[in-house]
Formats: C-alpha cells, sequence, structure tokens
C-alpha cells in the first residue's frame, strides 16, 4: 500500500513540474504579446490624432504611419502576427499595407 502511495505521489510531483514548465513561458509569451498588442494600439492612436490635427497626407502623418508599420512589423518578426486595432485581433498574414488598418 505504501508503494502506491509513493508511486502516485512521485507521478503527481511529476505532473506538477511538467505543467510549470509548460505554462510558465506561455504566459510570459502572452504577456510579451500583450506588450507588442499595447505598443501597435497606442501607434494607431498616434497616427489617428495626427490624421485629425494635420490631415490624412500630412507629413505628421506619412511619419505616425511609418511609426505604426514598425510598431506592426517588431510584432511579426517575433510573432508572426501584428495585431490589428481596428478590428481588435491579431492578424496572422503580413498584410498591414494592404488596406486601411
Amino acid at each position: 500500500m505504501n508503494r502506491r502511495f509513493a508511486n502516485a505521489a512521485m507521478a503527481a510531483v511529476a505532473a506538477m513540474a511538467l505543467l510549470f514548465f509548460v505554462a510558465t513561458p506561455t504566459r510570459l509569451h502572452a504577456d510579451d504579446r500583450a506588450k507588442c498588442q499595447h505598443a501597435v494600439e497606442k501607434a494607431e492612436g498616434r497616427l489617428d490624432k495626427a490624421i485629425r490635427d494635420h490631415g490624412e497626407h500630412s507629413p505628421e502623418a506619412e511619419a505616425r504611419r511609418r511609426d505604426l508599420n514598425a510598431e506592426r512589423q517588431h510584432c511579426w518578426d517575433k510573432y508572426h502576427q501584428w495585431w490589428n486595432g481596428k478590428e481588435h485581433r491579431w492578424e496572422t498574414e503580413q498584410n498591414w499595407d494592404a488596406g486601411p488598418h
């Protein structure tokens, strides 16, 4: 009976250790993606403000558009995804220049 209990305890410890090592990187990856999402949303907000204040094709808007694309590229390079703040989702195609994102 004690041997059975010891085996069950060892299996439980092994399972907990496995879960710890698998879950931690996943959580860190999610936290990093949240930072990436936040950076894109801030860049989108700055672009929207530049468009409101200076016009769609102003030098200020073009500069903010380049900043936004740089943030998207950073996300893409790191996760092979980029945050689309207008549609509130992660995109899996590198197509941010294809439309009015």
